[in-house]
C-alpha cells in the first residue's frame, strides 16, 4: 500500500508573526488547519499510512492530529532538527516508508490535485526507470522564472524554454536518496539535479489550481477565495 509523508518541519519565517506561536502546518484556511486539507486528499485517494516530519512547535501538530484516526488514516511522526533541510529530513523517514516509492506533500501548499492518480504514477515510474515524479504548474507572480523545464516525453530538464515551477508534491523512489544518510542535512535541489541528468526526472504539468501559502497575504487571498 501507497504511504504519502507531509513535510512540516518549517520555521515559516515569512509568515510570522502568525507562526510565532502556531506551526504554519496549522495555520487555518476556510476554517481547517492547511495540513488537514493535504490529509482528508490522502484519504480519499485511499492513502492511509502517512508520514508527518516535524521541528518548530512540532508537539502542538502531534496534540491536534494524534494517530490519524479521526480522518481515517495512520499518522506516523518524525521529529527532526531544523538544520537537516527538505532531503535531510525525507531521509530521516525512509524507515517509516518503507521500500516502494512514496508520495510527498509539502505542507504549506495548496493544490486540488488528485491524489487518486498516484498509482497510475508509480507504474510509469517503474516502467521508466525514473527515479521521482514532480508536480509542475504555470509559475506564480513571485516566482516568475520557474525551476525546471519539461519536454514533450514528459522528462523534467534543468534549462531550457517554458519554464515551470515544482509545486511541492512529487513521488520519490527511495533510490533517489542512495547514498544519504540519516541525521546529515542535505538539500533536495541536488539530488533532483542529479536525477535530471541520468534523464530519471520525470513530471507532469498541472493546470488546475495551486497556491504557494507561504505569506500572511496569500493565506488571506486563498481563505476569503475558498469561503467563497
Amino acid at each position: 500500500m501507497m504511504r504519502a509523508m507531509i513535510l512540516a518541519a518549517g520555521r515559516g519565517e515569512r509568515m510570522r508573526p502568525l507562526t510565532d506561536h502556531i506551526p504554519k502546518p496549522l495555520l487555518p484556511i476556510a476554517n481547517k488547519p492547511l495540513i488537514v486539507w493535504h490529509i482528508e486528499r490522502l484519504a480519499a485517494a485511499g492513502i492511509c499510512h502517512i508520514v508527518i516530519n516535524h521541528a518548530w512547535l512540532g508537539d502542538q501538530i502531534v496534540r491536534y492530529l494524534g494517530n490519524g484516526a479521526r480522518y481515517g488514516v495512520q499518522l506516523h511522526y518524525s521529529p527532526k532538527p531544523e538544520a537537516l533541510e527538505t532531503a535531510g529530513g525525507i531521509v530521516q523517514a525512509l524507515p517509516l516508508l518503507g521500500p516502494a516509492p512514496f508520495l510527498v506533500i509539502s505542507s504549506d501548499v495548496w493544490c486540488d490535485w488528485d491524489a487518486r492518480q498516484a498509482s497510475g504514477i508509480v507504474q510509469t515510474l517503474t516502467q521508466r526507470r525514473a527515479q521521482a515524479w514532480l508536480l509542475m504548474v504555470d509559475n506564480p507572480d513571485h516566482h516568475p522564472e520557474g525551476d525546471f523545464t519539461l519536454d514533450a516525453n514528459g522528462t523534467l530538464h534543468d534549462r531550457g524554454p517554458e519554464r515551470l515551477t515544482y509545486s511541492g508534491l512529487g513521488i520519490y523512489h527511495p533510490a533517489l536518496f542512495s547514498g544519504q544518510h540519516s541525521g546529515e542535512r542535505a538539500k533536495l535541489a541536488p539530488l533532483l539535479r542529479s536525477a535530471m541528468r541520468r534523464g530519471t526526472l520525470i513530471g507532469t504539468h498541472h493546470a488546475g489550481q495551486w497556491v504557494d501559502v507561504g505569506t500572511p497575504q496569500r493565506l488571506a487571498t486563498l481563505n476569503q477565495a475558498l469561503l467563497r
